[in-house]
């Protein structure tokens, strides 16, 4: 029977994609790829278009299986996934004809050195946990770093009896129906441990940081002593690790209290946190346990919003920090490319993933940014960045910014996310900031240039893996991969070559705006099935759709923040995007804070636990 179901899958597969490709081709008139010239430089005059969702059915269960199985074999290989290749125009860069040396990595040197003065660093942070409670508004709102620190300067509570908090949480939250699956790994004794050194510090009044005491979990794609860096995966991390990232090291060294390693999609392959292995499981969305969290930082949001920790640290690839603060309700911040060392983290893409944290507010992030965001002599791409300067982002008004809104792309969204985000835009307008109508040109090539860049890097680091643990890796990641084959040297130099060209077009919009604002994700988070918890799921049309807003800021380096702004009519909640230019990443704190007081009440999550109660 087996080869019988095979053959109809497949069968099923051609016929409904030949006939997709042949209705694109009589919508489009073109039967035909022509080759497009573009010349160094110059950006077209055009703006966006909005992009056809690509064609892919999503699937599970046994379809899940038989594709994949046919996606591997030499009739997968040779004519299946080119056919999908084409059909989804991943093969735009062999169209392209461009002139441009390729940008391999998206460093981008400081213009010149800032010369404004910085004010204290003491009365900055300040300001930033004064402005977290100004934000808040009445009846709920997630405890943030400063409701930890009012807690131990108050002496109401102890860094260790938190910790208590938080261990008796961890106990319970996974014997929960369905369980949250947040935090995959923790250690009682390792949380205890560092717990007590900030409580003697707290009561010798010698803290070391504003982080000092905090709760904090890193996404298992970090090093993180004594734990597993499995990396999502059931093969990887066979031993404790014994040597920190420079993310977590700076941590401990700020006294925060590392309460152990978050979920994530498998090797940051995807975007749901779809993860069903053994070690990991399917993480939940606090707000709809029914629903994903968004990946593949899926367990560092879920944390965050479910209360377990107020900051969490991701990284992001293609919206991986992103999505799922998103998805969640928190506050998501992807530094420029460099910005925060990425050194300990499997280098999965080295020339798109940036490292950022979640947090439960604007000014937690900002606080969180100001500790990790400096050179680190173990990761050479942000050897040369400019010191991070946040003295003007707690200013009473946005005076003076202009706000860049290429309006196409805007609106390539769901119509409930729309019209929350233009209100958002309107609000932002009153605080005195101007919108200017931008065009991004070539994002259909910037989308395919991306997936290229991402895949490809990802498929060459796992090569080893891929064909000795084959069989342990989730169904999903082993179609990705095996589409990720597909990709030539040639795509990949063509796709680098797209780069060179996008900075280029950025350099001039950010000549004339400040920042540029787009909806977080165009849809809500989607939902769980039951079959995704036993195999999992592969879903082409979400995984491109969710990333619609992300890949511009992966692809070029440039920093992006999301921001919670209110709730669609299921109560799910919905995020605003600001990116800025390199280096920048305090305008887009500044706008956050402000975007902050356009929601007139934060819903409280369905799971939430109050660690601080």
């Amino acid at each position: 029977m087996a080869p019988l179901l095979l053959l109809l899958l497949v069968s099923l597969l051609s016929a409904a994609a030949a006939f997709h490709l042949c209705c694109v081709r009589r919508h489009t008139g073109s039967a035909g790829v022509t080759l497009r010239r573009r010349e160094p430089g110059r950006a077209e005059a055009r703006g966006y278009n909005p992009p056809k969702d690509p064609w892919a059915p999503r699937l599970c269960g046994s379809g899940l299986r038989l594709f994949v199985h046919v996606a591997n074999t030499a009739f997968g290989q040779i004519c299946l996934l080119p056919f999908l290749i084409r059909l989804n125009n991943f093969s735009l860069m062999r169209s392209l004809d461009i002139h441009e040396d390729p940008t391999f990595i998206p460093e981008v040197a400081a213009e010149g050195e800032d010369k404004t003065e910085t004010k204290n660093t003491l009365n900055i942070m300040e300001q930033l946990l004064d402005a977290r409670s100004d934000s808040s508004r009445a009846g709920f709102s997630f405890k943030g770093i400063k409701d930890y620190l009012d807690c131990y300067r108050s002496g109401r509570l102890t860094p260790s009896q938190v910790a208590k908090n938080i261990i008796a949480t961890l106990e319970d939250c996974d014997k929960s129906t369905p369980p949250l699956r947040a935090i995959v790994q923790w250690d009682r004794e390792q949380i205890l441990l560092m717990a007590e050194a900030s409580t003697a510090r707290y009561r010798n009044k010698c803290t070391l940081s504003y982080l000092d005491g905090i709760p904090v979990c890193l996404k298992e794609e970090f090093q993180v002593v004594p734990y597993h860096h499995r990396v999502g995966t059931a093969y990887l991390g066979t031993k404790p690790e014994m040597e920190d990232a420079t993310v977590a090291k700076k941590l401990r060294e700020a006294g925060a209290i590392i309460i152990g390693v978050s979920n994530m999609h498998e090797l940051g392959t995807g975007t749901t946190g779809c993860n069903p292995n053994r070690y990991h499981m399917i993480p939940r969305n606090p707000y709809k346990p029914n629903h994903y969290t968004g990946g593949s930082s899926s367990g560092s949001a879920a944390a965050v919003a479910a209360g377990l920790c107020p900051v969490a640290i991701g990284t992001d690839g293609g919206g991986s920090v992103r999505i799922p603060a998103s998805f969640c309700g928190v506050v998501g911040l992807k530094g420029t490319f460099g910005r925060i060392s990425g050194h300990g983290c499997l280098p999965l893409s080295y020339s798109t993933v940036s490292v950022g944290p979640i947090c439960t507010s604007v000014a937690d992030a900002a606080i969180v940014y100001s500790v990790l965001a400096e050179p680190d002599p173990l990761y050479p791409y942000g050897l040369k960045q400019p010191k991070a300067n946040l003295s003007e982002i707690c200013a009473l008004d946005l005076k003076g910014l202009k706000l860049g809104v290429d309006w196409k792309y805007f609106k390539a969204c769901d119509a409930e996310v729309l019209s929350i985000c233009e209100k958002a835009v309107e609000h932002l307008q009153s605080f005195g900031a101007s919108v200017v109508e931008v065009s991004l040109p070539e994002m259909e090539e910037v989308r395919v240039a991306h997936a290229v860049c991402i895949l490809s890097e990802m498929r060459d680091f796992l090569q080893p893996d891929f064909n000795k643990h084959f069989h342990e890796m989730n169904l999903e990641t082993r179609a990705t991969l095996a589409l990720a084959s597909q990709f030539t040297a040639l795509d990949y130099i063509t796709a680098n070559r797209q780069r060179t060209r996008s900075m280029t077009f950025l350099r001039e919009i950010f000549t004339t705006v400040n920042c540029i604002l787009t909806p977080a994700v165009p849809c809500t988070a989607p939902r769980i099935y039951e079959s995704d918890l036993l195999t999992g799921s592969s879903d082409l049309s979400f995984t491109v759709r969710s990333m619609r807003f992300m890949q511009l800021g992966n692809f070029t380096g440039i920093p992006g923040l999301v921001v919670p702004i209110g709730y669609s009519t299921a109560g799910l909640p919905v995020s605003f995007q600001v990116m800025a230019k390199w280096w920048d990443e305090a305008v887009l704190l500044r706008i956050g804070l402000k975007l902050e007081q356009f929601r007139y009440q934060t819903k409280k999550p369905s799971v939430y636990y109050d660690i601080l109660a």
